[in-house]
């Protein structure tokens, strides 16, 4: 019995003797499998016979990076963010290794670890296990668990207060429980979001995108995008982390309301001609 992770999204499965016969999560418009087919990998086999090593940075104070290198699958990042004796995992990466949690507990472990969609759940049970955290995903996406455990919150509602200056918000877009963390302290107590890629920063990172299918540019209809749009004009922020260590560094919360109407602007035919 091996607990099979997809090659191409990263997330790991519950044990079996043999691989799926298919992602669930690769298999649906938002992701996609290579034209060469479906790829199956173990945990062991990446850290017994693959030169992966994840990678620890800080990003402000309160707030670290987790990031494999070589790149494997999404390639996304996970962040540690420190808040007044409490520390929360925001999403997962797939590589979990024995000099990783043990950096982790150096910098005094993990309390919880939330997620933001199903594309980062990378081995989010060998997380928990390792470092005795809860989970908590958004109940809108329950159906997107490949592998359940017992430490796995469901929450639902609009937010959840995970501790004192911890806010998960659902904002939807990519995934109907897509989720956002607010964490309100950051930035100086300016307040930072860090998205995932429920909202994702550009290259240039004055602007932001929001997609129901990144890989595949399928994009999402403008009343949803106004609809998130608005919701984060409620909360209070200044800077923003994404999946891919891009940051808005200042006045993030008026980028991001800029970038949604250029977005809306462009679905309904009113930002060019061509």
């Amino acid at each position: 019995m091996q607990k099979f992770i997809c090659e191409t999204c990263g997330v790991q499965y519950e044990n079996s003797v043999v691989p799926p016969n298919s992602c669930r999560i690769c298999s649906e418009e938002r992701q996609y499998v290579y034209h060469t087919g479906q790829k199956w990998t173990t945990l062991e086999h990446m850290v017994n016979t693959e030169p992966y090593k994840n990678f620890f940075k800080k990003e402000e104070e309160g707030l670290f990076s987790v990031k494999t290198k070589p790149d494997f699958a999404i390639g996304q990042s996970a962040y540690i963010v420190q808040e007044s004796g409490f520390h929360l995992m925001w999403d997962c990466i797939t590589y979990v290794d024995a000099n990783s949690i043990e950096a982790i507990k150096k910098m005094d472990g993990v309390d919880a670890i939330a997620l933001s969609h199903p594309h980062y759940y990378g081995s989010q049970v060998e997380w928990a296990d390792a470092l005795d955290a809860k989970i908590y995903i958004h109940e809108d996406d329950r159906k997107w668990v490949t592998r359940p455990s017992e430490k796995m919150v469901f929450w639902s509602g609009e937010s959840l207060v995970l501790h004192a200056g911890l806010v998960l918000h659902r904002l939807g877009g990519h995934f109907k429980g897509g989720a956002v963390l607010e964490w309100q302290n950051g930035f100086d107590r300016k307040g930072v979001l860090l998205p995932g890629d429920i909202v994702r920063v550009m290259p240039g990172r004055d602007w932001a995108s929001f997609m129901y299918s990144y890989p595949n540019f399928i994009p999402l209809p403008p009343g949803i995008v106004e609809r998130m749009a608005k919701k984060l004009s409620t909360i209070e922020f200044k800077r923003v982390y994404d999946a891919f260590q891009r940051i808005i560094p200042d006045q993030a919360d008026e980028r991001i309301q800029q970038s949604a109407m250029r977005y809306i602007d462009a679905i309904n035919g009113k930002l060019f001609e061509t």
